[in-house]
């Protein structure tokens, strides 16, 4: 049994109330956050431990050095 508060969802938004008979719940999604064609596409941001693994390997890294204020990095091609 519904109560009121669910009653009252059903009132205002009626694909609410077609959604609880079906189960599925109908949502837009903003065309930006769609995902593009190009599937597996590579990334030009790098994470902080990429980061830093592309610094040892290029010997820029120091040990002891702090993880926080890296320079800027870019991946290899």
């Amino acid at each position: 049994m519904a109560g009121p508060k669910l009653l009252a969802i059903c009132l205002i938004r009626p694909k609410f109330r077609a959604s609880l008979n079906t189960g599925v719940f109908d949502m837009s999604q903003h065309p930006s956050l769609k995902k593009s064609g190009s599937v597996g596409a590579k990334r030009s941001v790098m994470k902080r431990f990429e980061r830093i693994k592309a610094l040892k390997e290029r010997g820029e890294w120091k040990d002891g050095q702090s993880a926080i204020g890296l320079p800027k990095t870019k991946p290899d091609a």
